[in-house]
């Protein structure tokens, strides 16, 4: 099964909640198990009781399909992404709980942030932020790259300075912080 048919599978009715939530929390199933089909819970660094409660609240049909064994390990940074998310969480639905550990795993992989979760663009991510984490939304008001600007955080958070400038505008960086985040195109050997 690719992601798109699990995404697709996860997404056909019955469903419940927020339709935006329903779209984000399947395309990070969906990714997940495309990874491994038994480590989804691992993938998303969910607990699989939590893992349960996410599919039984949005997508009941797909029961069969995601499923979760152990507790997860965590990475070195995860905890501390983690709580940065929860701290500034927009209210106390579960979804933010979910998705404030969904995020933090998924920073460890190695893609743009929005790629890692699934996604269909760095928009839809953002939108995700603003409505999840707004005062964490709030305070990238220049638009720097999620991961970037989480990680960012986290060393401002300890005083650890990780920039090589002062002032992002004059760093030889800047394209890599706040530039486009286009997915790769694959090379199929095909001429154009």
């Amino acid at each position: 099964m690719t992601a798109r048919s699990c995404y697709l599978r996860l997404v056909e009715p019955p469903g419940g909640g927020d339709p935006f939530d329903r779209h984000v929390l399947a395309c990070a199933l969906a990714v997940a198990w495309t990874e491994s089909p038994a480590g989804v819970a691992e993938g998303l660094g969910l607990a699989p009781a939590a893992l349960a409660r996410l599919v039984a609240a949005h997508f009941p049909q797909a029961a069969d399909l995601i499923t979760g064994d152990g507790e997860p390990p965590a990475g070195l940074e995860e905890p501390d992404l983690r709580a940065l998310l929860l701290a500034q969480r927009t209210d106390t639905r579960p979804e933010q709980d979910w998705l404030a550990r969904i995020v933090a795993r998924r920073c460890l992989r190695p893609n743009h942030l929005w790629q890692d979760l699934g996604l269909g663009g760095r928009d839809e991510l953002s939108r995700l932020m603003r409505r999840h984490f707004a005062p964490l939304a709030a305070a990238n008001d220049r638009d720097m790259k999620w991961k970037k600007f989480l990680y960012r955080r986290l060393c401002q958070d300890e005083g650890i300075l990780i920039c090589k400038s002062p002032v992002c505008e004059s760093c030889t960086d800047f394209a890599l912080c706040f530039g486009p985040e286009e997915c790769p195109v694959p090379d199929t050997g095909k001429p154009e």
